[in-house]
């Protein structure tokens, strides 16, 4: 290592060296299968010191556990960005931003989407879940629904569905090519549109 390199590495303030490592895991385990990253790799292309990985993270699983959830687990920001138009506008943006960041993290997103296709692990489901959950909860406030307390249970397994076919979608643009960007958007906004306007209301509906 060069003197500049090992100056630079001490400058990194400790959020932007994790940063950087976590940027540097999300590339590898979206490249290569769980088991051929080692905590050696992802280090040498942070260019930091393998003990920090431990440091900031953890164990390899733990930071694999951390890439899953920073791949799926919608942020508070993208809720808050939403413009303050009518439904169809705010789920218009949503389906559009969801596009923007399966396209461009696309190998990352799709390697953490399959993840519980991996085998049965207990801490990927749970992560998985509370992606889910995350998702469903911003999806609801998106749509004006986040107040909604009486059937809050019933709206939120729609969403998660919803969520679901929306992973499952995405999955056929981007892995096997047999939609187009725009028929999965003219999809997801026609469905989730669907559910908020008809399939909501036809079910919490008092019996006649």
């Amino acid at each position: 290592m060069t003197v500049d390199a090992a100056q630079g590495r001490r400058r990194l303030e400790p959020d932007v060296r994790r940063g950087q490592i976590l940027t540097c895991a999300v590339r590898l385990f979206g490249e290569r299968p769980y088991a051929e990253v080692s905590t050696t790799d992802i280090a040498r292309a942070a260019g930091v010191a393998r003990g920090l990985i431990n440091h900031y993270f953890g164990t390899k699983k733990d930071l694999y556990l951390e890439v899953i959830r920073v791949m799926l687990t919608i942020p508070e920001v993208a809720v808050q960005s939403l413009p303050a138009g009518d439904l169809r506008t705010r789920v218009d943006a949503s389906v559009a931003w969801f596009l923007d960041v399966v396209s461009r993290h696309s190998t990352s997103w799709l390697a953490a989407a399959t993840a519980a296709g991996t085998g049965r692990d207990l801490d990927v489901e749970r992560v998985l879940t509370e992606a889910e959950d995350t998702a469903a909860d911003y999806v609801l406030i998106a749509v004006g629904l986040a107040e909604e307390a009486e059937h809050r249970e019933e709206l939120r397994g729609m969403i998660r569905a919803y969520v679901g076919m929306a992973t499952a979608t995405a999955k056929e643009w981007l892995n096997r090519d047999a939609l187009t960007r725009a028929q999965v958007h003219l999809l997801l906004a026609t469905t989730l549109l669907a559910i908020v306007e008809q399939v909501f209301p036809t079910v919490v509906a008092p019996p006649r």
